[in-house]
């Protein structure tokens, strides 16, 4: 598994791309610093955040991770997209 570094600059790269929820509600989102905006609400998810759910890949759904991240459907919907997991999860 790659470390978290690669996988929060394989984000970086795809801010304002179309990502999806697992209930397929499309989103976008901008990195500043530490900090992820997603477009869907107005509330800012800390690096901090995915690196925890990152250390669980591969997660079954948000659910999973409602308890330890704050907005888990974000979360999941990026770490689980092709274009960030690779196919590695």
């Amino acid at each position: 598994m790659p470390r978290f570094d690669e996988i929060w600059n394989r984000m970086i790269n795809h801010a304002g791309d179309n990502f999806y929820t697992k209930t397929r509600f499309v989103f976008t989102y901008e990195i500043n610093g530490d900090i992820f905006s997603p477009s869907r609400t107005h509330y800012k998810i800390s690096k901090v955040d995915f690196e925890k759910a990152y250390a669980r890949v591969p997660i079954d759904g948000p659910g999973v991770i409602n308890n330890i991240v704050r907005g888990p459907a974000y979360v999941w919907a990026v770490l689980h997209d092709q274009r960030i997991s690779k196919g590695m999860w």
